[in-house]
């Protein structure tokens, strides 16, 4: 007798999905456009990603920085995942996406409705702040999606369409056969190594932000945490303090879901790398347009720190984007001792603890 349990989605569900990360990888891409045809050079938009600051024009800015040219790959990944596999990777790849998704852009709906951005091009701000809001429900719906498609395990009955009608004897595996890992976590060394990863770089950034909080007041860093005119950067950016918010919180539960080997946790973490990878990268970029990497050792002790935790943040996540990306436990369970049967070809054994087939089969077996 088999159990059911939940292992993946359901063809229904995972179409569905799929659309919705192309929507989403869509809507960055139309506001990646909008900035090329903005910059006074290409080069430009590419540089400010990274950390430059580099003005577009008079009465306009730019509408997305490094996070944007992300999350289409990511959503773009989730939608093949999905599309390819109904198993808990692809599940992993689109919580993971409308995680992030949800994070980063819930801060826009009040900030972009704010009255110091009121002095740009007319209706710019309000077609972001649409863009946003329709990202949100997208990220809503696809979780939503995620969690009312899944399907039951049939792996039993799946066993049983491959066996033709004149074998005898089919023997079902037992449950206590059933292997230890599930199919798509990670290996107990890959696991480790993600939890050390993640877990170094996310507790990094969240001690700044106590830090920040502790030196600059509760209402000074409000201002960069929700949103206000010294801190805005990019119409779809979040503020500063909000977005290292959010990778410490990403950062955290994909290192917590690391230690758990939950079948999620190799997108999950794939996600926090790439995001902090890039967090770090920028800082360091910045820091070298303005001068400040070659004069390292001349700067002050906080910000020796600063660019400190940069470099272990970049290198952290980048390093647990390359281990997450490493396969996970493969799916064994038809090699495993699934469904047997005996007599369906001369090469078929009969199972130890099978009984011997009858000499003649039942009429119209």
């Amino acid at each position: 007798m088999s159990t059911r349990r939940n292992t993946g989605l359901s063809a229904g569900a995972r179409g569905t999905a799929a659309l919705l990360c192309v929507l989403m990888a869509l809507t960055d891409i139309g506001w990646i456009i909008r900035d090329l045809n903005i910059a006074q050079h290409p080069a430009d938009l590419w540089w400010t990603w990274l950390g430059e600051v580099r003005r577009p024009g008079e009465f306009t800015a730019w509408a997305t920085s490094a996070l944007d040219p992300l999350l289409v790959l990511g959503a773009l990944a989730a939608a093949a995942a999905a599309l390819r596999a109904a198993s808990s990777i692809a599940t992993g790849a689109l919580l993971a996406l409308a995680s992030a998704t949800a994070l980063l852009r819930l801060p826009l709906l009040w900030v972009l409705g704010a009255g110091w951005l009121q002095g740009l091009q007319s209706g710019l701000t309000g077609r972001a702040r649409l863009t946003a809001g329709a990202q949100l429900a997208l990220a809503v719906v696809l979780a939503v999606v995620v969690a009312a498609g899944r399907r039951p395990d049939d792996s039993a009955d799946e066993d049983l369409r491959g066996v033709t009608r004149r074998a005898y004897g089919v023997v079902h595996r037992l449950p206590d056969d059933e292997p230890d890992d599930a199919p798509g976590r990670p290996y107990k060394g890959q696991a480790g190594a993600l939890a050390a990863l993640l877990g170094t770089a996310g507790p990094a950034l969240a001690a700044w932000e106590v830090h920040w909080v502790l030196r600059l007041g509760w209402d000074v860093y409000r201002k960069g945490l929700l949103g206000d005119a010294s801190a805005f950067r990019a119409l779809l950016q979040p503020p500063v303090h909000w977005q290292m918010t959010a990778c410490a919180l990403l950062s955290l539960g994909a290192a917590v879901a690391a230690l758990r080997r939950a079948s999620w946790a190799r997108p999950a973490a794939l996600a926090a790398g790439a995001l902090l990878a890039v967090q770090g990268a920028g800082v360091l970029v910045f820091a070298a347009g303005t001068g400040q990497l070659g004069q390292f050792p001349l700067l002050p002790g906080q910000a020796q720190l600063e660019l400190g935790t940069a470099v272990v943040v970049a290198l952290a996540g980048a390093a647990a984007a390359v281990v997450a990306a490493r396969p996970g436990v493969p799916d064994s369970r038809p090699e495993a001792g699934g469904a047997l049967a005996y007599d369906a070809s001369p090469e078929a054994e009969r199972p130890p603890h099978a009984p011997p087939p009858p000499s003649r089969l039942p009429p119209g077996w």
